[in-house]
């Protein structure tokens, strides 16, 4: 590349890449030098002063830097391990590598190797001493075949290799951390010393931020005086910098996003003494200080002009249903239409039979539109819809057909969101062509404050923290299945007290398991019916059987004419019996933890003291074990969810792309929280008119640099 280039330049013309290399950093989402340089590495090697091999702790991870002696594939009757030995003078070091083939011909003797993993007394082979197994390796100089000395690129390549810190990069391809350490060092070497920063200069003076151009130095090679520890944490100020920047223009993204929202034509619905009389009408009970707190907030949304866009949030059992019919008693006596979409046939089955037992004794008229309707229901309904004398249409997928249009339509009810993806809440809100109806997207998965408003970043947050009075706690105990007899009893003395049990089954994403999980659902309900507990009248609920089936199921099980009731985790949401206080959870360990609180919230509705029963079968791996002593620990599903993030990481946790998560290239949601607050906070008051100390140029270069450098970044942040 002639000349200096700029950040925004393709990195196919950066030296040493070329287009079929760019392809394979395309890949790992590498199309520009800018977009390399924040490729960060994902953990340091301290070889500014490695272990020698005399050193070494068995238990203890270290780098040690070595001769390759020799190196050899051994066949044991498992597998192929591939054997090499490293050594500094009289110390040797073994290493191992479990159908490690593809290893023949690496290691030559004389090269100088490093190495990284766990050390340990050696049990492979003779001769004692100590071992690391699978550990992770660079060949940092290979023996000179030809006696020609290395030439001054490589010399000087290869001083990057030792005596410092050293950053360690995830490889992707044949592209490995060597190739990237010295290709990024390229692009550094490149880069300006002061490159454009669009974080205004108040906000970096405030906070101390490093300039860009030095932190993009610090990150990838560290001074010899960096905290090891910080950088392993990615806590120095260089990280701190470059994550804050990337969260800022994120919440940036997401706070024009947001206004842009308010700023479109809606409804302003009146709450009117009418409207005051209908909700006292429609009230079972008195509501808790938060379902007051939320439903207000709510309708102050719903009376402004411009749309709503709302999350209810609240745990199981919080009451969120009764809030999002109070809401809809809003849009339908302003004599509007409300749509309320479900992911599940027998949740929207649920929620249909829920609201027409409190909102048709009213006056409403409340339809169900599911898939498995047929085609001439389905017809029927739809026209009462368009006609606009369906006020209240409650369903699933099948809202989204384009056959289904709306008279009016004024509110969109979206229940357990991030079931749905954000592009289907979309398409559901565009069914009205002149104005935008109001959005209520309910969800009872737990989602700690901070990361709700990044996750559902184009939406204001309401939390319902409180349960509805004569709820109890419910008492979890996990059991290993050897002692399913106790179990059983246990059902029947609860039952034979007049209460009920929901016994549930894992069904498994992958469709050889799913029916595993559906036949040992269904054998168990013929052993537990015919032999186990033969005096006790037994249901079964699945996902196979039709809408009128389940409904049929639930209403028996709720009239207590099924005693217990044997399940896959189709019960999961949605259904509310309070007479049932047992739920026995089979094969617990695997079982997400978010799931089995879900499933858990089905129990404790009534008065009786209620029980929660983790059944586990054969080896509970460490992971499980810490998601059933969670479930133990605690009822609170804010605790809940903070352990299931911090052991799944935010993208499964949410569904990533489905549910609309940023793909974060330096910060973590979960480790920066922090920063993430402060970045709201700052992107915020950036938009703020009062705001003196930043000038309208400085602004319109955050939000221009937002639009040019971060948006393709998240997709789903679009900016006007």
């Amino acid at each position: 590349m002639r000349g200096m280039p700029e950040l925004s330049s393709e990195v196919q013309f950066l030296k040493g890449v070329g287009p079929r290399v760019a392809l394979t950093l395309a890949a790992k989402g590498i199309h520009t030098i800018e977009d390399l340089l924040y490729y960060l590495p994902f953990r340091y090697e301290d070889r500014l002063n490695p272990r020698s091999i005399e050193q070494l702790q068995p238990g203890e991870m270290a780098s040690v830097i070595a001769e390759v002696r020799g190196s050899g594939l051994f066949r044991t009757r498992r597998m192929p391990v591939f054997e090499m030995t490293a050594g500094q003078g009289r110390n040797k070091l073994k290493c191992l590598w479990f159908r490690g083939g593809y290893l023949e011909g690496k290691f030559k003797p004389g090269a100088l190797v490093a190495l990284y993993g766990k050390v340990e007394f050696s049990t492979f082979g003779r001769g004692g001493g100590l071992q690391m197994h699978q550990p992770q390796f660079e060949i940092l100089h290979e023996p000179a075949e030809d006696g020609q000395p290395p030439t001054e690129e490589q010399q000087r390549f290869d001083s990057l290799e030792t005596g410092r810190i050293v950053p360690i990069y995830e490889a992707t391809g044949k592209l490995n951390a060597r190739w990237f350490r010295r290709i990024i060092r390229t692009a550094l070497e490149l880069m300006p010393p002061e490159v454009g920063d669009a974080i205004p200069k108040a906000i970096r003076e405030r906070l101390g931020l490093v300039p860009r151009a030095e932190a993009l130095w610090q990150v990838h090679w560290p001074d010899a005086g960096e905290s090891f520890m910080a950088l392993q944490v990615a806590a120095t100020p260089a990280h701190r910098r470059l994550i804050f920047e990337e969260l800022f223009f994120l919440e940036l993204g997401l706070e024009l996003k947001r206004r842009r929202a308010r700023s479109q034509p809606g409804i302003g619905f009146v709450p009117s003494e009418k409207v005051r009389a209908a909700l006292k009408k429609i009230l079972p009970f008195h509501p808790t200080g938060a379902q007051k707190k939320v439903f207000k907030e709510i309708a102050t949304d719903m009376a402004h002009p411009s749309p709503m866009r709302r999350l209810l949030q609240g745990d199981v059992g919080s009451g969120k249903t009764i809030v999002a019919f109070e809401a809809a008693v809003l849009a339908m006596e302003n004599h509007y239409q409300v749509a309320m979409m479900a992911p599940t046939e027998i949740l929207a089955t649920q929620h249909y039979l829920s609201a027409r037992a409190v909102l048709e004794p009213a006056g409403y008229r409340v339809v169900l539109l599911t898939g498995s309707l047929d085609q001439q229901q389905k017809k029927d309904i739809r026209r009462h819809v368009a006609r606009g004398t369906a006020q209240m249409v409650i369903g699933t997928h099948a809202l989204l057909e384009d056959k289904v249009e709306f008279d009016r339509l004024g509110l969109v009810i979206v229940d357990e969101q991030h079931r749905f993806g954000v592009l289907q809440r979309m398409k559901l809100m565009r069914k009205n062509s002149d104005v935008q109806p109001d959005v209520l997207v309910m969800t009872a998965t737990p989602i700690p404050r901070t990361l709700a408003l990044t996750l559902y970043g184009d939406l204001d947050v309401s939390v319902l923290d409180e349960l509805p009075p004569g709820r109890t706690p419910v008492a979890t105990r996990v059991v290993s299945d050897e002692r399913a007899e106790e179990v059983w009893e246990f059902v029947r003395k609860v039952v034979n007290g007049g209460q009920q049990a929901y016994v549930v089954y894992p069904v498994i994403e992958e469709n050889e398991e799913k029916d595993t999980g559906l036949k040992a659902a269904i054998k168990m309900y013929d052993e537990l019916r015919k032999k186990i507990l033969p005096d006790l009248k037994v249901g079964l609920l699945h996902g196979r059987m039709t809408a009128e089936e389940k409904e049929l199921m639930m209403r028996r099980f709720k009239q207590n004419e099924v005693q217990v009731l044997v399940s896959t985790t189709v019960i999961e949401v949605g259904v509310d019996v309070p007479n049932a206080s047992v739920m026995v959870i089979e094969h617990a360990e695997r079982f997400g933890l978010s799931q089995m609180h879900q499933l858990r919230g089905r129990i404790g509705r009534g008065a009786a003291r209620s029980y929660c029963i983790l059944m586990t079968g054969g080896k509970v791996s460490e992971e499980a074990q810490q998601r059933l002593d969670t479930m133990v620990s605690t009822t609170d599903g804010f605790e809940v969810a903070e352990k299931d993030l911090e052991l799944r990481g935010p993208g499964e946790f949410f569904g990533t792309r489905q549910a609309g998560m940023p793909s974060l290239r330096v910060a973590n949601l979960i480790r920066d929280r922090k920063l993430l607050e402060l970045a709201k906070r700052e992107a915020r008051a950036l938009l703020e008119e009062k705001t003196p100390e930043i000038t309208d140029t400085e602004k319109r270069a955050a939000v221009d640099y937002l639009r040019t450098h971060w948006n393709r970044r998240y997709g789903l942040v679009e900016v006007g």
